[in-house]
């Protein structure tokens, strides 16, 4: 029985890190290579030992696909292929591919020039890995060997993210980031394309969030007062999607209220950004367009790139850093600055890991050990406002809704919010429901439907018999399946003759029925023919001159039993076209003649 396997090697009951093998019909694919911000040691890329102890990763893996350009998604993807060794092809869309070596060379420096760490990947491996990208458009059907072929779909998670449908013949797996859609992307989409498996994150399983306008009125509401009591706002982001989303929030709210407070944003990736959403306008949303036209969005009069040194200014601001988890960089050495005055304020815009300072005090530790054993007291106000590009609950059971998959799976969350989940899905849609841990292998037993063609000509047939076909209901249909290029068709035996120039068979199926009967067999077979008379008033019956009884073309003879005389055989026989009528009239015969009838 055909079979769909999935492990995940990273984001299995845990967020970040995603990396997911799924082995479809023979082929081996690898979905993202993210990077885990939680850890510094070997936790932080996957453990690709898993793939093969030896050789390269190239011979056992068909082809890699990457989502969207975070770096939990992305993040290990030079290590993957130059460090480990993969040469394959690695597919993404264009925005992904523009972005994504921006993002892998400032992880970079904050890993290896600030830091110091060592066996890392240098600029020149992330370019390099960056050559073996295939950049991909939305709806463009990619065959990526004869019988593996990939497409992709707008996600609206952040700029350029895409669900990718992955099908081997009949086969297939749609994988997805979590679908969203925001005040400058579009909505998210996907053909009903009932996949065998759909795998999607879960990162926000058990949250149906409230309405967006209500989320924005309370951030700016907050960043205001804040601001009027004379303190300092940090608002930690991944450069690219979220920051963008404030960034817009926040001059429209300044410029309508003729606020003086200096904005900032951290410079370089969020300049770098902006010039990216410049370039890739197609992909945001039609009112971002429209504007577009009058004003560049991505232009601000009021936010301008931030010094380092304007951190230790005395008076209000507000200041966009990176990275978005308060793990490293600028936005961490901006929080140890702030962090012990009361009037300040750090609004976690999204999700944050386990091990990260965001999570630390979004669980509300106020006491942090920090590097060097010196321990950070927290007196500024903590704020989580979930500006994700996550979807929620209510968005899973949407896109699920949409597709009708036969199965799912989860990934990217945390374990009792996806058993949330699991539960909530198998009851609504009744199809089975997995969360496998990292290292763990899935199993799933398809049962692919193949899709035929029926010609014109049998479909007219059918519905002339009176045979109206009900959608809702199974119908059975007699034919010739014609496989022909690798594709079905269902047409009548005449045009299967015909078009494959062949003659035809007659085959007929013959039944002896006994009968209890002392009379001549002339006689016999003259009963028989007024018993079937009075009986099949619809049917045509004839009885020949040579004998025999014909019903349609179901033809019946007489014969005497060789060693009773007082019992008669009838043979009856039939083609298969009068399969039914065959059957009907057997079982009628072998019930015995009327004692009326002479």
């Amino acid at each position: 029985m055909p079979e769909i396997k999935v492990t995940p090697l990273g984001a299995g009951q845990d967020v970040g890190r995603s990396c997911i093998l799924v082995s479809i019909a023979g082929k081996n694919v690898m979905l993202d290579c993210g990077m885990h911000m939680g850890y510094n040691d070997d936790r932080r890329f996957p453990d690709f030992s898993y793939i093969t102890q030896n050789g390269r990763l190239t011979d056992f893996l068909d082809c890699v696909i990457i989502s969207h350009f975070h770096l939990d998604h992305c993040g290990a993807l030079p290590y993957f292929s130059e460090m480990v060794g993969y040469d394959g092809p690695i597919y993404m869309t264009h925005p992904t591919k523009a972005i994504c070596p921006i993002l892998l060379e400032d992880y970079r420096k904050i890993t290896v020039d600030k830091k110091g760490e060592t066996n890392f990947f240098t600029s020149q491996m992330i370019k390099d890995c960056m050559k073996k990208v295939v950049a991909v458009h939305l709806h463009q059907t990619v065959q990526v060997d004869e019988e593996l072929e990939i497409k992709a779909y707008y996600a609206g998670h952040v700029l350029g993210a895409a669900m990718f449908q992955i099908k081997v013949g009949c086969e297939s797996v749609v994988y997805t980031v979590s679908m969203h859609s925001s005040s400058y992307r579009c909505a998210a989409w996907i053909d009903k394309c009932r996949p065998d498996l759909l795998i999607t994150e879960s990162t926000y399983a058990t949250t149906i969030r409230d309405s967006k306008r209500c989320r924005e009125r309370d951030f700016l509401k907050k960043v205001h007062e804040t601001v009027e009591r004379g303190g300092k706002v940090l608002i930690p982001v991944f450069a690219l999607g979220r920051a963008q989303e404030l960034c817009i929030l926040l001059e429209t709210f300044w410029e309508r209220m003729n606020l003086k407070a200096p904005i900032y944003f951290s410079t370089g990736l969020t300049e770098k950004a902006n010039h990216y959403y410049k370039l890739f306008i197609t992909w945001t949303n039609q009112k971002i367009r429209k504007t577009f036209v009058q004003r560049n969005m991505f232009e601000f009069k009021h936010i301008k790139a931030f010094d380092r040194a304007f951190a230790d200014n005395p008076g209000p601001m507000v200041v966009f850093a990176t990275p978005g988890m308060l793990h490293a960089g600028q936005s961490l050495q901006i929080f140890r600055k702030w962090a012990g005055n009361e009037k300040n304020m750090v609004i976690m815009p999204g999700y944050c890991v386990q091990g990260t300072v965001g999570h630390k005090i979004l669980s509300g530790q106020r006491k942090l050990e920090m590097e060097g054993r010196q321990i950070l007291e927290v007196k500024m106000q903590v704020e989580y406002m979930s500006f994700s590009a996550h979807a929620d609950a209510k968005g899973i059971m949407q896109l699920i809704r949409q597709a009708e998959p036969r199965n799912v799976l989860l990934v990217h969350g945390e374990a009792k919010k996806m058993e949330f989940l699991k539960q909530k899905i198998e009851q609504e849609f009744h199809v089975n429901c997995y969360m496998p841990a990292n290292g763990e292998t899935t199993t799933i037993f398809t049962n692919p439907s193949i899709p035929v063609d029926i010609s014109l000509g049998l479909l007219k047939r059918e519905t002339a018999i009176g045979l109206l076909p009900d959608a809702k209901k199974p119908k059975l249909m007699h034919g010739t399946l014609i496989m022909k290029d690798n594709s079905f068709r269902l047409v009548s035996p005449e045009q299967a003759l015909k078009e494959l120039g062949l003659a035809e068979h007659q085959l007929r199926f013959t039944c002896r029925v006994h009968i209890q009967d002392p009379r001549k067999e002339h006689e016999t077979v003259l009963r028989v023919y007024n018993h079937l008379k009075g009986v099949l008033k619809d049917y045509s019956v004839q009885h020949l001159p040579d004998g025999s009884i014909t019903v349609e073309s179901i033809l019946i003879q007489a014969t005497a039993h060789s060693e009773d005389q007082g019992t008669k055989v009838l043979l009856v026989s039939w083609t298969y076209q009068d399969e039914e009528l065959g059957s009907y009239l057997t079982s009628l015969l072998k019930k015995g003649l009327p004692q009326s009838t002479s």
